[in-house]
């Protein structure tokens, strides 16, 4: 069944999602976060990740997918633009609108654009996300094909370098907060999906890269993160090694993550505060 390209403006929300101090902490622990990480997994005097703030758009992501009338074995999740007004407390509630903002014809594939904006009980704006999500061979529909987005790296070594190691459980760690997709867990879905065993989530390499980058540019303060956006151009498998590498700009770092299999994730990271 074709994509329902009528879809495109339809809103949904406010949703709301509501947590505590556990639910942060075992965000924390799905990207990576251990015993080297104590403000971010200890209650006594927690801070909460910045990536954290994806969470609420999971089920804006399912309503777009059934909306779209998409089919979920051709789905994958082509990247994530996360956009931070202020630190997220230990504990709350936050309520959600989403918005299907586009549905480009990539020739064989289709890219569908969903804005989500988050507030907290009183109305105000807390975060922004934008999840771009991919429809494998559902192209050639005759919609407008949309802009392309190609990084160019420099030669010069990087400013920032440092490998970390995904563990070999961290997708089961990581579904548990709100991405129950089998194809991060189920070897026969991941099969009918095209792949040779269950990948980690999207947003798990996003948050696993969020948190280096917070400790390594922002000295893990949230205050500073203020902005992160990533196209998911290559699979990571549960066990891999990834490579993360960000070259310092006027504003921002042009960041680089990369397997042994090559290129998985690129974008950019904005900083708030002090000048860097």
């Amino acid at each position: 069944m074709p994509l329902n390209t009528g879809a495109v403006g339809k809103e949904t929300g406010p949703l709301e999602f509501s947590y505590s101090w556990k639910d942060a902490i075992l965000y924390a622990l799905g990207i990576g976060a251990g015993n080297e990480d104590l403000e971010f997994v200890y209650e006594g005097r927690l801070k909460v990740y910045p990536t954290f703030a994806v969470l609420p758009s999971y089920p804006i992501l399912f309503w777009a997918l059934e909306t779209l009338g998409g089919d979920l074995t051709r789905l994958l999740h082509a990247g994530q633009e996360l956009v931070l007004h202020r630190p997220l407390p230990p504990e709350g509630k936050v309520y959600t609108t989403g918005r299907i903002a586009s549905l480009y014809d990539k020739g064989k594939h289709a890219l569908a654009l969903v804005e989500m904006k988050s507030r907290d009980g009183e109305g105000s704006l807390l975060f922004e996300n934008v999840a771009s999500l991919l429809f494998v061979g559902e192209g050639g529909f005759g919609g407008e094909r949309g802009p392309s987005y190609r990084e160019e790296f420099p030669s010069r070594s990087p400013d920032l370098y440092e490998e970390v190691k995904v563990g070999e459980n961290l997708n089961l760690l990581y579904r548990l907060s709100g991405d129950l997709n089998p194809l991060h867990v189920d070897p026969e879905f991941a099969r009918l999906a095209g792949f040779e065993r269950p990948i980690l989530h999207g947003l798990c390499t996003f948050g696993v890269v969020g948190r280096v980058l917070l400790r390594r540019l922002c000295g893990n303060d949230p205050e500073r993160f203020g902005s992160l956006r990533a196209r998911f151009s290559g699979v990571v498998f549960p066990g891999d090694s990834l490579r993360v590498e960000g070259w310092r700009r006027e504003t921002d770092y042009l960041l680089r993550v990369s397997t042994d299999r090559g290129v998985a994730l690129s974008g950019s990271l904005g900083l708030k505060g002090k000048a860097f």
